[in-house]
């Protein structure tokens, strides 16, 4: 892959690059799969007559997503025989992983949650590791697809991916929502059956679609990986073919190159940064789609302006962030996110507190919480993505991705509980929620030199191709 230097001054040009194209059905190859253990998973419960602790409860699936750097550095090392010489490492592991979810979709469509509980969380599960475990291959492949000093394509590939990540989750939670809706109202007594059937289709799709997709030798990536090996052999003493050389190179050396890179109070500081600085809008996605439906919205008005319009807006913005990122730099740009998305808990707050639900205040709401999310969730993933080191890309990318995940998925998972606890109280949840991102702020502000050095480093570099 050719690398070229990055256009001092960010252009909206950088989406035309053909690579954005691939980048976007990763994304959405990456976000379809929370529309299965999300939205669908949720509403199935809730028509089924889950309570909603049981519900929050149940969202503890995607705590696999805050542990997948665990068995990253495998996915970096290990290659799929046969297939990997013909598809290239990180397609032969997202195809396998793929044909794991449509086997266990195929599996829902044959169950009842009141009957069969346990299996469809078991299930939901087997999802949800599939699906952490595709992200960190995803991921990877997408930022190989960008040179290593091309920080305007960086972050514009990072808004391809997000925006490929909404089109999966809102397109798809569109589709997933509009035809069970219909099979219900024509009268499908197992319409949450069927129409994980229908998605089993869409999945088939972007399967064959990804074969389309290049991707870089793998093997100059394992002769890095070989040259590390063979460094940490010669120095604990055990020659670079031993297991304890393998195991140090595939399991330390990314670990200790993030920390090398970075320093350590440095890097512990960014590690918390990550963790804390989405989890008040975690408490809200858990809730949101339980909150619209209590309020008295139907699962078409949540389609239409939670799924629909939700996804129009998130492309848009989404862009927006991306250049945004670039011009104002990570800094500022996080930091105006983060109030932004504390701000638009608190419509939600209104909301809660109106005595009739309003579908012009529920759209507002839900089309600006969009806004904010798309925004924020871009500069987040430029920022992670420019931390990474290319010889551990799934490694290093999945360890920060994981982290920040973390807080959203075990913290959040109590959101069900909270509401409860509350009595009900929603408008109350969403100002608590509003508030859970001070910490975060305060910490971005000791960390700001660091950011800003990072920058400047990518700038540097490229000013030097």
């Amino acid at each position: 892959m050719t690398e070229t230097a990055a256009s001092p001054k960010p252009s909206l040009n950088v989406y035309a690059d053909k690579r954005m194209l691939r980048i976007l059905l990763l994304g959405a190859m990456s976000g379809f799969p929370w529309v299965l253990i999300g939205s669908a998973l949720s509403l199935w419960l809730k028509e089924d007559g889950m309570s909603r602790s049981t519900i929050g409860w149940a969202s503890l699936i995607f705590g696999v997503y805050t542990i997948n750097f665990l068995w990253a550095p495998l996915i970096d090392r290990l290659r799929i025989p046969w297939l990997t010489e013909r598809v290239g490492q990180r397609k032969a592991w997202i195809l396998c992983l793929q044909l794991i979810i449509l086997l266990a979709l195929f599996a829902w469509s044959t169950l009842s949650p009141t009957e069969n509980l346990a299996l469809v969380i078991a299930l939901g599960l087997a999802i949800a590791i599939c699906s952490a475990s595709q992200d960190i291959t995803i991921d990877a492949l997408r930022i190989e697809q960008v040179g290593r000093h091309e920080s305007s394509a960086m972050a514009a590939g990072a808004a391809i991916a997000v925006v490929g990540w909404w089109t999966g989750y809102k397109l798809g939670g569109f589709a997933a929502l509009m035809i069970s809706d219909h099979l219900q109202t024509s009268g499908v007594e197992n319409y949450w059956q069927m129409t994980f059937q229908i998605l089993a289709i869409l999945i088939a799709l972007m399967n064959a679609l990804l074969l389309l997709i290049p991707e870089a030798s793998w093997r100059e990536r394992q002769q890095a990986q070989a040259a590390d090996q063979q460094n940490i052999g010669s120095k604990i003493g055990t020659g670079s073919n031993s297991l304890l050389s393998w195991l140090g190179a595939t399991i330390v050396a990314p670990f200790v190159s993030f920390f090398r890179h970075n320093g350590v109070s440095v890097a512990l500081s960014i590690l918390g940064f990550i963790f804390l600085f989405k989890l008040g809008e975690a408490f809200v996605g858990k809730m949101s789609i339980i909150f619209y439906k209590e309020v008295g919205f139907s699962k078409s008005d949540i389609a239409i302006y939670s799924k629909g319009l939700g996804w129009i807006v998130t492309v848009i913005f989404t862009l927006i962030g991306g250049w945004f990122a670039v011009k104002q730099g990570i800094v500022k740009a996080l930091f105006v996110a983060g109030i932004a998305m504390a701000v638009t808990n608190l419509m939600f707050s209104i909301m809660a507190w109106t005595n009739e639900p309003s579908l012009w205040l529920f759209a507002a709401s839900v089309l600006i919480d969009d806004v904010t999310a798309s925004i924020a969730t871009v500069i987040f993933v430029t920022f992670i993505s420019l931390l990474v080191d290319r010889t551990y890309t799934a490694t290093q990318y999945a360890l920060l991705a994981s982290l920040g995940t973390a807080g959203r998925t075990f913290i959040a998972a109590s959101s069900g509980a909270m509401v409860d606890f509350l009595d009900g109280d929603w408008g109350l949840f969403f100002v608590i929620t509003a508030l859970m991102v001070i910490p975060s702020l305060l910490l971005l502000l000791t960390l700001r030199k660091r950011f800003s050095s990072i920058e400047q480093m990518q700038t540097d570099q490229a000013k030097t191709l």
